[in-house]
């Protein structure tokens, strides 16, 4: 198939670049790299030839949705966006302005190009704002109910995928992302807290930790994660799935596996909780399993092992 992939230099988006070029697909990668880099579709780039074009363009412009119109993709995966909560808060209106009008930029290009489906990424920790601990792990018919200015933005954009579903045809997929981590998640930027624990264990800097480490996360592997995106570009039409482990790991438990990993000893430094973080996070995968025939495979062991190894490689080589 033709597919065209939104922020494609991310972490997440240049895996699944990797995956479909792999499959003999034609990939289109639109990027501004405010977040994302070039480095990380390097292979890519490299082995795929024609296969893969990249386009640096923000999602908010009216020349993306010329340009899906011209490049007439049967399947958009939709991963830009502003995925910062603090910012977001900070400054919601930009928030809004990438994350709903820039979704609205790629549905009107989708329409045009007639493609098949839109897959988009949701937020599973935002979605659902604060849970009660009794609806743990979280599954996809609770209510939505946000409490930051990006999980709102996050529904609006699947509320619109409902509306071009209802009006114009075009069929989309939601997953609802836990707390997904992996090689090439830039420990600098919005990144999650494995990425930056293997860059300062590694770096032999001390690591902190807010409150006292006992907030859990859902935490899923990116590979895993690509898997759901294919496997969406074809199944669960119309519908939010979950992707995540149903499984709630502590940032104490966490930071004990990833130092002994990394062969550190000693203790984080503690510091308070910051504002707003979610106590308990978790989502129920299982409508992923029936309707996308998904399921996470990584255990978090193998998984933070490999994202070790792949900074001490980048460490080794210089290339920070």
């Amino acid at each position: 198939m033709r597919a065209l992939v939104t922020g494609g230099a991310g972490f997440i988006g240049s895996t699944l670049v990797d995956r479909l070029l792999a499959e003999g697909h034609t990939v289109d990668v639109v990027d501004d790299l405010s977040t994302g880099s070039l480095s990380n579709l390097a292979d890519a780039r490299a082995a795929a030839g024609h296969q893969l074009t990249v386009h640096q363009m923000d999602i908010r412009s009216t020349e993306v949705v010329e340009l899906l119109a011209h490049r007439r993709p049967e399947v958009v995966f939709h991963l830009a966006a502003q995925a910062d909560v603090r910012r977001s808060v900070a400054d919601p209106v930009f928030d809004a302005d990438v994350n709903v009008l820039g979704t609205l930029r790629i549905l009107e290009g989708a329409r045009r190009a007639e493609a098949h489906r839109v897959v988009f990424a949701a937020s599973g920790g935002t979605l659902y704002g604060e849970p009660d601990d009794s609806e743990l792990p979280l599954k996809e018919s609770l209510p939505h109910r946000p409490l930051s200015p990006y999980g709102v933005s996050k529904k609006a954009a699947i509320d619109y995928l409902v509306a071009y579903r209802e009006l114009h045809s075009l069929e989309f997929a939601a997953l609802a992302l836990a707390n997904v981590y992996g090689p090439r998640q830039d420990p600098h930027g919005e990144a999650g807290v494995v990425a930056i624990f293997a860059e300062r264990l590694l770096r032999h800097q001390p690591v902190t930790i807010f409150g006292d480490g006992e907030q859990s996360r859902d935490f899923v592997f990116v590979d895993d994660v690509v898997d759901a995106f294919v496997r969406a570009a074809d199944r669960g039409g119309g519908l939010i799935c979950n992707i995540g482990t149903g499984k709630e790991t502590s940032v104490n438990e966490l930071y004990r596996e990833m130092a002994a990993q990394a062969g550190v000893e000693g203790e984080a430094i503690a510091k308070p909780l910051r504002p707003g973080e979610l106590r308990r996070s978790c989502v129920d995968p299982s409508r992923a399993g029936i309707q996308l025939g998904w399921k996470p495979w990584t255990e978090l062991d193998r998984g933070t092992a490999a994202v070790l190894d792949f900074v001490r490689e980048r460490l080794a080589a210089g290339t920070d």
